[in-house]
């Protein structure tokens, strides 16, 4: 089974088991997140959400955090004497993605005793 998540304005394509880039998050390594799928399949079946589908989760486990490769961004203006450069490095976040489809018993039971206690 795979599934199309968004995360820091980006789509992917996962499952089971993928390690996965994605924009910087603000979570710990060894943290689990919880995301939405936009759209399901399973060899012919397609499931698409409006905007998402109803009951389907993804899970996934932040393995490490750091900063990509650098990029030159350089200006200049011929025969103006302007040259400017300046690098940049984008920060990301790594998942490993744990599960793809209904969300575990013991995640649901987590989440009706929150429910209780309020």
């Amino acid at each position: 089974m795979y599934a199309i998540i968004e995360t820091g304005g980006k789509q992917f394509k996962v499952e089971k088991g993928d390690v996965i880039r994605v924009e910087k998050l603000a979570l710990e390594v060894g943290e689990t997140v919880t995301l939405d799928a936009l759209m399901t399949g399973t060899g012919k079946t397609i499931k698409v959400g409006t905007p998402i589908v109803k009951g389907v989760k993804v899970q996934a486990e932040v393995k490490a955090h750091g900063k990509g490769e650098k990029i030159i961004i350089f200006k200049y203006k011929a025969k103006k004497t302007y040259r400017k450069k300046q690098g940049h490095r984008q920060p990301y976040t790594e998942l490993e993605i744990i599960s793809v489809g209904k969300p575990t018993a013991k995640k649901a039971e987590a989440d009706d005793s929150v429910e209780a206690a309020e």
